[in-house]
């Protein structure tokens, strides 16, 4: 089940615009695609993100988009190119290749934004997520096979960062994790059998490169970061949210308590695999 995020609509500007192509996601009607550009609404955590964005570009990473400009009340950002994909995992998506490529490429992002931080991000800078101590990393926030584009068998883009927030490693390692073996139990997002996602886990964490820490503390980060996320649609809808609210009533959260109730009882034997 694709995350749930809100449905903001776009403006006049956008409506009138004969030449877009809407992008189907977590926001369907609210991002279009102009040509070789992405027209998204701005929020309040926009600026902070495009000060990350204009900053791994700095570092050379090209995976990500560019900031191009805003209009009205809309940001217009460079077009990820490459296939994209969403649950259920076939195809290349499923692939081995493209589960360590995107492993490679999260910490690639990890490590180029620690001197982000260093150059002066703090907690009390607005993010769409809070930040969790201790800031080690920007979070990409919500790092899953429908958030990347592949070339092939291979992740070559990642786009979406609106969930960008700065926490430990492991908090977006885990939630990555989580996305692609992926533990879940929905019959949609499920993919092969505990030992298949086992497996898709290790090969994860070792082309990240996790640590022995990182491993040992997966699973407790993985039903920790799925808690915040139904804690965080519960505030949302009850501070009127109508698409969080829409959300619950649909029942999208049993998904993700579900899924709580099959790593704590799976915990020993994934834990045990991942530290081989």
């Amino acid at each position: 089940m694709k995350s749930s995020k809100p449905r903001i609509e776009v403006n006049k500007y956008v409506k009138e615009d004969q030449n877009l192509e809407a992008l189907t996601g977590g926001r369907e009607g609210a991002i279009y695609k102009k040509e070789n550009t992405v027209i998204r609404p701005l929020n309040a955590w926009s600026g902070n993100v495009h000060r990350l964005l204009y900053h791994f570009q700095a570092q050379g990473i090209t995976e990500c988009p560019r900031v191009l400009g805003i209009e009205g009340q809309n940001e217009i950002l460079s077009f990820v190119d490459g296939q994209t994909y969403n649950y259920p995992l076939t195809g290349a998506i499923a692939s081995q290749s493209a589960l360590v490529s995107a492993a490679s490429l999260l910490r690639k992002l990890h490590d180029a934004s620690v001197s982000f931080l260093a150059a002066g991000c703090d907690q009390e800078t607005q993010w769409m997520l809070p930040a969790r101590s201790p800031q080690e990393v920007m979070c990409h926030g919500d790092y899953s096979p429908y958030n990347v584009a592949l070339s092939g068998e291979t992740v070559v883009g990642v786009f979406d960062f609106d969930t960008a927030h700065p926490a430990p490693r492991v908090w977006d390692l885990a939630y990555a994790i989580y996305c692609w073996a992926p533990f879940k139990t929905d019959k949609i997002d499920a993919l092969g059998s505990l030992s298949d996602q086992i497996e898709r886990a290790k090969h994860f964490c070792d082309a990240y490169g996790a640590s022995e820490q990182q491993r040992r503390e997966l699973v407790d980060a993985m039903v920790a970061r799925l808690d915040a996320l139904v804690t965080f649609m519960r505030d949302e809808a009850d501070n009127g949210n109508e698409q969080f609210a829409a959300n619950l009533e649909d029942g999208h959260h049993l998904s993700y308590l579900a899924d709580i109730d099959y790593l704590k009882a799976k915990q020993v034997r994934i834990s045990e695999r991942l530290m081989e």
